[in-house]
């Protein structure tokens, strides 16, 4: 203990709070940077998407934004706000998840698939990815009454849940059948920074970060596993017509 009364224990703890705030800055920024270049590179006209996309996109960039205000609170000691806030992120993860699966969805109906995905992958990324993201949403939320746990879940969830955006900020046209995988290594090298900083702070790394890691390599793997085979291929060319 100091002789201000403050504990070494109290410190880390202050540390790490501003740790994980700082990475909901960081995944703010790559959100912005990843969709910002995305617009410029293409000149895109937003005006002419239809309305289920910019639906899509308010909700979407609403979790980013809770996520946010949520480890400000946390760094500011606002515990019993943050806890309240978090009935509203519990009940939008569930939003996103449906309106996720809807609009990919819509998005094989009308066509609208990225040109470096065959479309039955674009299904399970998309399709996949926002169920995995509901999952670990759901554990963080179980496990809340152990912090540790609980933040390490959520980053996990809000790393997975931009995905896209590294998708945008990476050449994915040059990176053919890579290109999953490029996205994938992006999510890692994230989840990587929070190993590292544990092995700093701890010297070890919170398994936490090793259920991530296995949730996001086992999702590749049934992505690349799953995406061509017949059912996955029918039901595909079902919704495009």
């Amino acid at each position: 203990m100091t002789s201000s009364g403050i504990t070494r224990s109290d410190t880390s703890a202050a540390q790490e709070r501003r740790f994980f705030l700082g990475m909901a800055i960081l995944l703010a920024v790559t959100v912005v940077i990843g969709f910002g270049l995305n617009a410029a590179r293409y000149h895109f006209d937003t005006s002419i998407f239809p309305p289920h996309v910019h639906v899509h996109a308010a909700i979407f960039m609403s979790w980013i934004g809770l996520y946010l205000v949520q480890n400000f609170l946390v760094v500011a000691q606002k515990v019993s706000l943050h806890r309240k806030l978090g009935i509203f992120g519990g009940a939008l993860a569930m939003l996103m998840t449906g309106y996720g699966l809807f609009t990919t969805l819509v998005c094989l109906q009308r066509g609208a698939v990225p040109p470096f995905f065959p479309p039955s992958v674009f299904l399970l990324i998309d399709g996949l990815g926002v169920m995995v993201f509901f999952g670990l949403v759901c554990a963080a939320i179980a496990l809340r009454q152990s912090p540790a746990w609980h933040k390490r879940l959520m980053l996990g969830a809000t790393i997975l849940v931009i995905s896209p955006a590294f998708g945008r900020a990476l050449p994915m046209p040059l990176l053919g059948a890579l290109a999953p995988w490029a996205v994938f290594a992006c999510m890692i090298l994230y989840v990587a920074i929070g190993m590292a900083y544990d092995l700093i702070k701890d010297r070890r790394v919170h398994p936490a970060y090793l259920v991530v890691v296995c949730v996001l390599t086992a999702l590749q793997l049934a992505i690349g596993a799953l995406a061509f085979t017949p059912p996955v291929l029918q039901f595909t060319q079902s919704l495009m017509g």
